[in-house]
């Protein structure tokens, strides 16, 4: 008889009575020992090792025990995994469809105590899908009906938890202020009024030593950009509530006057259009990336500045082609037709860095993988990332979350600082999940002309209404021609030259393939129509295929 090593996984979602002697996750675990024990006939043994997770979310696969005990099944340690509950181990059809993937390749499989299947069997895995789809169900109803519950308290302007704000204690669904903390967020304001922009009430508020909300376990800390930012935007001050887009008026009384808040509002606005005019005085220019860019051979980026015609350019470019001599020997690479190294034109490549740094924290946030919280500050924190917009100060906190990025054709690898995100996010740096910090994304640097263009994750659709003409009239004309016109009828026909009409008339020979991702906007940028009528275009549309991804 072959024996069946049996692994038992528990999991509680939350803490709660996890001190007992004997808790929920004991229990588990004694009825899946029983169920081993009464299938011993079948050669069922117990492995010793728990996999216990205690007070972790079933909404990730990114658990300690999870994670040990599926490396131990890929190393063929664990026959068959034994749960409780199937909702014990996930809640997702998606991480459901991961695990088993992982337990098919390593030839094991696992049982459910309560739920009489398993997936060593075909109707096993249907019954598995089918519990899985009302587990889901269920847990994504109650997510919902808490949104909805949080969205309606709000609109009455109740406070609905979550971090207490500095400045303010919890009293129930109210807040009420703490006077000697609203004394801080007062002279925040007043010195905004006074100095002009975020970067110098920083300063000058670490210079006055103004420090954080004291919290549970550790220090209070002196205040950083981003919560002081976060401080001059928030409309809680005002005596609002704020839930997503939209603003009530609050429970709860207003440190600051209305009516300061607004103009502090304005203030940060017209300051935002100011910086995003161009200046003409380079060290006015600041390059947020110093120090983080590195290219595929782990060359420093280095800022570089240059002036043609009266125009000031601000670029990141490879420390060897600083050097003239490597800009001299270096051979031309011919994918980004510069020599060997990058030169990036900074304010586009900031501008994109920072909206895909935004579009991920807020995708991370969402699937609840980034930081650990309760689901009311969660809204909170998904509310302050919807608030960001695309000014120069935001921008500019999405960027202070950089630690690194690493930039290859094709791709680039994004690292962020764990300090940087939790200050941005307003939360403590242990609650930040440290393995969803680094990330990947499309990345491409294409030339067109003297212009150089960055395109930062999955490129957005733009159809080239010039290319699109000329490719119909290029079928028109073949029509025309198949019917029996010459060259030079449909050339004094058109009013263009015969040569001109001969190079426009590849466009009718191109795959339906291409034909159909140029009408969708999604052809390579380069793809324009003056690149095909310049080169011999094969007939094979397979050719043409490879041609194009050249591009």
């Amino acid at each position: 008889m072959n024996k069946i090593r049996c692994a038992i996984y528990t999991r509680k979602s939350s803490e709660e009575g996890l001190e007992q002697d004997f808790n929920s996750l004991d229990a588990q675990r004694e009825a899946c020992e029983a169920y081993i024990i009464s299938q011993k006939h079948e050669g069922w043994v117990i492995l010793p090792e728990h996999y216990d997770d205690g007070g972790i979310s079933g909404g990730t696969l990114e658990r300690p025990a999870l994670l040990k005990l599926m490396q131990n099944v890929e190393e063929g340690l664990v026959d068959q995994i034994v749960v409780y509950k199937i909702d014990r181990l996930t809640r997702s059809l998606a991480d459901f469809a991961k695990l088993v993937d992982k337990l098919e390749k390593a030839e094991a499989s696992f049982v459910s105590v309560t739920q009489s299947f398993n997936t060593a069997t075909n109707m096993g895995r249907l019954t598995l899908n089918v519990l899985l789809s009302f587990a889901q169900f269920e847990r994504e109803v109650t997510a919902e009906r808490i949104r909805d519950k949080i969205a309606a308290s709000k609109q009455k302007g109740m406070w609905m938890g979550g971090t207490i704000p500095i400045g303010y204690s919890s009293q129930g669904r109210t807040l009420v202020i703490e006077e000697s903390e609203a004394k801080t967020i007062r002279k925040i304001y007043d010195l905004y009024l006074d100095l002009g922009t975020v970067r110098e009430v920083t300063e000058k508020a670490r210079g006055l030593g103004l420090r954080s909300k004291p919290k549970s376990n550790s220090q209070c800390k002196l205040l950083g950009r981003g919560h002081i930012h976060y401080i001059l935007t928030n409309p809680l001050y005002a005596g609002s509530i704020r839930h997503k887009d939209k603003v009530h008026e609050g429970l709860h009384p207003a440190i600051i006057e209305p009516e300061q808040w607004e103009l502090v509002q304005e203030r940060l606005l017209l300051g935002a259009a100011r910086k995003r005019g161009v200046s003409k005085n380079p060290s006015n220019t600041s390059s947020l990336l110093a120090g983080k860019l590195f290219d595929e051979d782990g060359d420093r980026l280095t800022p570089s500045h240059a002036n043609k015609q009266g125009k000031h350019y601000h670029y990141y470019v490879s420390n060897r082609l600083i050097s003239k001599s490597c800009e001299k020997d270096a051979p031309k690479n011919k994918t980004n037709n510069v020599s060997s190294g990058w030169r990036l034109p900074a304010k586009k490549l900031e501008m994109q860095l920072a909206k895909c740094v935004h579009q991920y924290l807020k995708q991370a946030i969402s699937d609840g993988l980034l930081i650990d919280v309760g689901v009311e500050t969660l809204g909170e924190t998904m509310a302050r990332m919807q608030n960001l917009q695309s000014s120069v100060e935001d921008n500019e906190l999405l960027l202070n979350c950089i630690q690194r990025f690493d930039v290859g054709q094709g791709k680039g690898v994004i690292t962020l600082n764990q300090e940087g995100v939790a200050e941005l996010l307003g939360t403590k740096t242990q609650q930040i999940n440290y393995e969803m910090l680094t990330f990947e994304i499309p990345f491409q640097l294409r030339k067109r002309g003297v212009e150089s263009k960055i395109i930062l994750g999955e490129p957005e659709a733009s159809m080239d209404p010039i290319l699109i003409r000329n490719i119909a009239k290029a079928n028109n004309w073949y029509g025309q021609l198949k019917k029996g016109m010459s060259i030079p009828e449909l050339a004094a026909l058109a009013n263009i030259s015969t040569r001109r009409l001969q190079q426009l008339l590849k466009l009718a020979f191109l795959s339906p393939e291409i034909v159909k991702s140029i009408l969708q906007g999604n052809q390579p940028i380069g793809l324009t129509t003056d690149w095909l009528t310049r080169r011999t275009l094969p007939l094979s549309w397979d050719d043409q295929r490879e041609l194009i991804s050249r591009l």
